[in-house]
């Protein structure tokens, strides 16, 4: 199954060139396990969810300890009927989506309360679309619902559901809310922006 982000990077600085070229130096480590491919407008990743979410991670905490506002937009998405399947998508470990969606919220709620801390507090917002589904409300639901109970909940807002906390735990509920809900071969689209250092916070 094909996975993976269009990622949009911004520095709110004269030496955002800088800024932006430094971060994706932390993209190295992972490159093996990635296929990206950079324009005018954003970064293709192209890898498995248990590496891209990680590998966003870096890029956009690399990025915010610079001490500029930065923000990160980026549109995530798997199983695409336009997309060829990709060998380098698979996933380490089975999808959780055979589970009954109150045990796939119990254990997404664990593993974000297992996340390493990054020392970078973000602030984020998120909206999950299960494609192809007829249940998908259901899915929906479930997803907001595990977000609230997630540990980095924010609030409501229309059309998706605000997060604020250490970017370690952020990343991971996208990477929950994105491998646990919709269904396991259905296409699933995913937005999430990522805001640091915001002068809307002081």
């Amino acid at each position: 199954m094909f996975s993976g982000a269009q990622v949009s990077l911004y520095a709110m600085s004269d030496d955002f060139v800088g800024i932006i070229l430094g971060a994706i130096k932390s993209l190295d480590p992972w490159r093996d396990r990635l296929r990206l491919e950079t324009d005018s407008l954003s970064t293709l990743m192209v890898g498995p969810p248990e590496v891209l979410f990680p590998a966003m991670r870096d890029l956009f905490c690399a990025a915010a300890r610079s001490g500029v506002h930065t923000t990160m937009h980026a549109t995530v998405s798997r199983g695409c009927p336009g997309e060829p399947d990709d060998p380098m998508c698979t996933p380490a470990a089975a999808a959780s989506r055979e589970l009954s969606l109150a045990d796939r919220m119990a254990a997404g709620r664990d593993a974000v309360a297992a996340a390493p801390f990054q020392d970078q507090d973000i602030a984020a917002q998120i909206s999950l679309y299960p494609l192809g589904v007829g249940h998908h409300m259901d899915e929906i639901y479930g997803c907001i619902e595990f977000l609230k109970n997630s540990g980095t909940f924010a609030r409501s807002k229309n059309f998706c559901t605000a997060l604020r906390g250490d970017a370690g735990p952020v990343f991971e509920t996208f990477g929950k809310a994105f491998t646990g809900f919709g269904s396991d071969t259905g296409h699933l689209a995913m937005d999430v922006t990522v805001s640091a250092n915001s002068p809307s916070d002081r």
